[in-house]
């Protein structure tokens, strides 16, 4: 049995955090540019604090990669002269793992850990992008649904509120 069937086992999947609950704090680390975009202007949004990657769109607004800061500096060490004129499309990771709104909160978080990633975009079922989810913000989320529970449970076995 794996982590994942011993965790839905335990949490009906109504009771589990969705990916949609991140949604407002996902929405705030969201930057697109499209693919024909210089890789300056996908530097320029990674400022450092909330943005650290940047989803890749093609014309009609569907991801089509990203760009991290890894990604511009590896570039830009490649560059001669006093300018890159690389375009983001050229630069840009094309296979990207992604969630949906309506996953697990915690599947995600658990995929996210076991590849390294600290950020993963979401989209919607034409792969327009909704957010980014971050693993902090994800965790602090999962912790704060499991602090509920026990909380819960401490209240039932002191029998608070029930008398």
């Amino acid at each position: 049995m794996n982590s994942e069937t011993r965790v839905n086992q335990r949490f009906p999947k109504d009771m589990m955090a969705l990916v949609k609950k991140i949604l407002p704090l996902a929405r705030e680390r969201l930057v697109t540019i499209t693919d024909d975009a210089p890789l300056t202007e996908a530097a320029k949004s990674i400022d450092g604090s909330h943005h650290n990657l940047v989803i890749i769109c093609n014309k009609s607004g569907v991801m089509v990669g990203i760009v991290t800061r890894t990604d511009v500096v590896r570039q830009m060490s490649l560059c001669q002269g006093c300018g890159c004129n690389a375009i983001v499309g050229t630069v840009m990771t094309k296979d990207v793992i992604c969630c949906h709104p309506d996953e697990l909160l915690q599947d995600v978080w658990s995929l996210m850990r076991e590849k390294g990633f600290l950020h993963v975009p979401i989209v919607d079922d034409d792969f327009r992008p909704l957010g980014v989810i971050n693993e902090r913000d994800a965790l602090l989320i999962l912790f704060e649904e499991k602090g509920y529970d026990e909380a819960l449970l401490r209240d039932y076995v002191m029998g608070v509120g029930y008398r």
